[in-house]
């Protein structure tokens, strides 16, 4: 594979870091972008359980916060095996793996506990996980990352006419461009990096996201209208280099696997309790106002999505064992 110019600069800083472990140590690299509270504590949670269980015999070493890149480069480090683990948007992972689209179709789940049985199934998981084993890395495990929900700066959204033709800011997604067109607004794609500034300039009339950017990226200094349409609920991926099992004994890797399944137990119980604290800090900060809606309109207006996916055998596939398994 040839390396970006990005990539092997990172490679030579990763490697020159790790230099002082000692040998009789398996090293395992974990990094990873900005994210949450909760999932920063569930990916330290998962080394220190590696590390407890190996008594040792495996060291967890962090490259937090974009150290390393943002989450394209991370997974591009995972796939030459620099980055041992990472994690990243599934939204992401939908560039490398058609699958991996599926979650963002909108109004896939109806309620968190539907979202949980499907994403907690491994017969519906691990196809998806494995699609990538040809490139190098596969999917080792999930963390919830909230639902993602519309957020305006001058008016709520409270029935589906109140974004109709609406400037929102959308992630670089065909089915989310798409899904804000069949839903009367103005898809507008962009770095999440400009939303606070376009919201407070008038050139976007809102966004969608969960309730963190409201707090941790300030969008809720400009933008004080939250609607809970949860139109998707994408998750986060934990990856792991292909190249990174096979370093890892047969008890080491089960070891993980097991270390894996704890921290999303762990991550779900810090995502509640943070997204209720952040709620709270939102309306007391920022003078926050959040609404509950029917979202009976929003779900027959996004109906031809769903109507084209049999022209997807693949993806279709797995969207009927997602239906099967919600109970």
């Amino acid at each position: 594979m040839k390396l970006s110019r990005t990539v092997g600069t990172l490679l030579l800083c990763c490697l020159s870091s790790i230099a002082f472990v000692s040998h009789a140590q398996t090293v395992l690299r974990l990094a990873y972008a900005e994210n949450s509270q909760p999932v920063k504590d569930a990916l330290h949670f998962l080394g220190k359980q590696v590390e407890e269980k190996t008594a040792g015999e495996v060291k967890v070493i962090y490259f937090p916060d974009g150290q390393l890149g943002g989450e394209r480069e991370l997974v591009e480090l995972a796939q030459v095996g620099v980055v041992d683990i990472t994690k990243v948007s599934s939204g992401l992972m939908e560039s490398f793996s058609p699958m991996y689209g599926v979650f963002s179709l909108p109004y896939l789940f109806a309620d968190v506990k539907e979202y949980y049985q499907v994403m907690d199934n491994p017969d519906v998981m691990e196809p998806v996980y494995q699609s990538t084993a040809a490139q190098g890395f596969i999917g080792i495990g999930w963390y919830d990352s909230g639902a993602r929900n519309f957020y305006m700066s001058k008016a709520p959204v409270r029935k589906i006419e109140d974004l109709r033709g609406k400037k929102i800011r959308v992630m670089q997604s065909e089915t989310a461009i798409r899904t804000l067109k069949l839903l009367g607004a103005s898809p507008i794609a962009m770095s999440q990096a400009e939303v606070y500034t376009s919201l407070q300039q008038g050139i976007l009339d809102g966004a969608e996201n969960n309730e963190f950017a409201l707090t941790i990226a300030r969008h809720g200094e400009v933008a004080r209208f939250y609607t809970y349409d949860m139109h998707t609920r994408i998750p986060d991926i934990l990856l792991m280099s292909n190249l990174t099992l096979e370093k890892l004994t047969p008890e080491q890797q089960q070891i993980v696997k097991d270390a894996v399944k704890a921290s999303i137990e762990f991550e779900k119980a810090a995502w509640d309790e943070e997204i209720e604290k952040t709620r709270q800090q939102a309306m007391k900060d920022f003078n926050v106002e959040f609404f509950d809606i029917d979202k009976k309109p929003f779900q027959d207006a996004v109906q031809p999505i769903y109507d084209g996916l049999k022209d997807k055998p693949a993806l279709y596939s797995l969207y009927q064992n997602i239906q099967s398994a919600k109970g």
